[in-house]
Parts: C-alpha cells; structure tokens; sequence
C-alpha cells in the first residue's frame, strides 16, 4: 500500500545551524521564495496535492488497514450527517466535506449500507454549496454499491472521487479550501483510529497507523506553510497546534502509552472544533 496522507519529509531541520554564510542564507531564501511561487500557483498545488497527498494513504486506505486489522465498526464515532445543516460557510463546509469523506470510507469499507446513502448525500449537499456536485452523483453511490465484496476497488473509487475534489478547488483557485479538505479528511482519519478500541496501544498495527499519520501530518504541514497568511489556513495551523506538539514528542520512530493517549486526546480536542 501507498506509504500515507500523507510520507516523509521533514519540515523544519530544527538542529540545522542557522547562519552559515550570506551566500547560504541568500540561497535558502531563493528556495524559499521558488518553492512559495510554485505552491501557490493553483496548478502546482494540485499536482502537489495529488502528488503527495494522495499518493500518501487517503482516509479509505487507512479506514481500510482497520478493515484488515479486524477491528469492529463502531456506531456513532463519525460526524452525525445532521450536523451538516450547522455548515454555512465555505470554510466549515470545506473541513466537514473532508470529514464526511472519511466517514464515507469508514461506512463504505464495513459495508454500512445505509450509512454510505447517508453521507453520499450530505456530501452532495456540501459540494453543491462549493459548486461541485458532479463529483458525488448518483453514479457514484452506484459505482461503491456495485463494489461492496472488492475493498481494493472501493478504495480506488472513493481516492478518485477525493482526488477530484482536490483538484477541483485548486483549479478554480481555492486552494485554501483544497487545504481545508485535506486537514478535515487526516483528523477525521485519525479520529476513527484512535477510536476503534479502548486498548488502542495494544493493537501493534493501529500503532504503525498513527506513526505513518505523523509523516502524513508533517506533509501536510509542509504544504500548507506557503498559505499560512491567507486567515483560514492560518487559523488551521493554529488549531491543529496541539497535534503538532504532541508530535514533536515522537522519539526514535515508535510510541509510548503516553504517545498514544496523548495523541488521542489532542485529535479529539481538534476534532470537536471542527465538527462543532
């Protein structure tokens, strides 16, 4: 499977010496200055998003390790599909639309049929408030329903629909809310997974799960910096702070109890700020 959502660059060289030469610092600079140029470019952006992203594991390849994992659907740990009617502006429409994305995968991936007729058509309630309802259309329901016995054919269906999204917004030059998509889908992933069991540490490949969400997390860090003066990517990174730091305390590739419940508790904390 892809190596996730998301894998491994390093976003701030912490340890890195900070004032080498003028030739060194002018020469960081000029990097600095291209690779915002580039982001910021919408095109760009997409290939990034679509580059990194998703090729990094989307919220239907994680949901779908826990399918692997046998670990049990668990009724009520998605964003309830009435909430959507609290989602009026583009930004909360944005972040939920990635939230209920995963939920889709989370419904789909367990064969939750009426679950997956339920967020399908929350969702198309959101993409027609952002002008992109052809993405979420009849046929798509048609496409999962057909593909229920063939996991590796959901997964397909549900990153292109996701995919397209992406796409979608970075091209008409919202990439902000392209951002948005994305931070919403990741919390929401690791929501679900550091909700499946009460004994989540113990379960050795949900703990793989998160630390390969780490890389993902750090990604799209790195992504999202260029935009971190537009006022909605910078309020993101700010309530996403509190994973961030929980992160930082990561040692040596692997986790600790600690670890583990203090990530969990952080993505609850950001979640409800999301979902609320």
């Amino acid at each position: 499977m892809k190596n996730f959502l998301l894998i491994a660059i390093s976003l701030i060289l912490a340890s890195s010496t900070l004032f080498t030469s003028c030739n060194s610092c002018k020469n960081r600079d000029e990097a600095k200055e291209q690779k915002r140029i580039k982001i910021e470019d919408p095109q760009s952006l997409t290939d990034e998003i679509e580059k990194h992203v998703y090729p990094l594991p989307t919220s239907a390849e994680v949901i779908q390790m826990l399918t692997e994992l046998e670990v049990g659907y668990i009724i009520g740990v998605s964003n309830p599909v009435d909430n959507a009617t609290n989602y009026i502006t583009s930004k909360s429409q944005a972040i939920n639309l990635g939230i209920y994305g995963a939920d889709l995968s989370y419904a789909t991936l367990y064969n939750m049929n009426q679950d997956v007729i339920n967020y399908l058509d929350v969702i198309r309630e959101l993409t027609n408030s952002l002008k992109m309802s052809k993405i979420y259309s009849r046929d798509l329901y048609d496409d999962i329903k057909n593909s229920f016995d063939n996991r590796d054919r959901l997964v397909e269906i549900l990153t292109d629909a996701f995919n397209q999204t992406y796409a979608y917004l970075a091209e008409n030059e919202q990439e902000s809310l392209a951002l948005l998509v994305v931070a919403g889908a990741w919390v929401e992933g690791m929501y679900i997974t550091t909700n499946i069991s009460e004994s989540v540490y113990h379960v050795e490949g949900i703990v793989r799960v998160l630390l390969e969400q780490k890389e993902s997390f750090e990604l799209f860090l790195d992504l999202a910096e260029p935009l971190s003066e537009d006022p909605v990517i910078g309020e993101m990174l700010e309530i996403l702070n509190p994973v961030k730091m929980v992160y930082e305390e990561v040692e040596d590739n692997s986790l600790t109890l600690k670890n583990v419940e203090d990530i969990t508790a952080a993505v609850s904390s950001v979640r409800e700020k999301l979902v609320s």
